[in-house]
């Protein structure tokens, strides 16, 4: 609801490197927040019956992540009922299905306890360090790249493809991050 209120502001990134004056709009930002929210929702208190079940899930955890890749898509056009242009709109569904991915990507390596790792760890830098001298964003800091970049929507559908085919490793009852 956050981006809806905010529909016309920026957030402006502070780079260590180079004096610039860079911002990208809030719906831009906030899908990393859909990607950590959505992202405890891999959690599952029934590893001890996963490990003995009939048939794999790894079906069942594909559809989730189709699942929750439509409801972000469904928070982010919640603005444009506020105003929020058509780019910005495309720029945060983008943002949405990459942080996404590497929720599911950080749930898989990590334990679903730390799905929050990646989409965090990598979002951080790119606000810090992600645009350079000429004032244009890094090639690596996809999530603040314009939404008519190839190269962004590129990684953002690699990240999610493979979030979708990283066979994930059922999990296990002392999984740390989960206890």
């Amino acid at each position: 609801m956050a981006t809806a209120v905010f529909t016309r502001e920026r957030v402006d990134i502070p780079d260590f490197r180079h004096l610039v004056d860079y911002a990208v709009p809030v719906a831009a930002v906030v899908p990393v927040a859909y990607a950590v929210i959505l992202g405890t929702t891999l959690h599952t208190s029934m590893a001890d019956l996963e490990h003995v079940s009939a048939r794999p899930v790894s079906l069942y955890r594909r559809l989730q992540l189709v699942a929750l890749t439509l409801f972000a898509t469904v928070l982010s056009a919640l603005p444009l009922v506020f105003g929020l242009p058509v780019e910005v709109f495309a720029t945060s569904v983008r943002n949405a299905v990459g942080y996404l991915g590497l929720a599911v990507i950080s749930a898989r390596l990590f334990g679903s306890g730390l799905a929050w790792l990646l989409p965090l760890g990598t979002f951080g830098p790119t606000l810090l360090l992600g645009v350079g001298a000429d004032n244009t964003p890094e090639g690596w800091a996809w999530s603040i790249h314009p939404a008519t970049s190839p190269g962004a929507l590129a990684i953002a559908a690699l990240l999610w493809l493979a979030a979708l085919l990283l066979p994930g490793a059922p999990p296990s009852a002392d999984d740390r991050a989960e206890s």
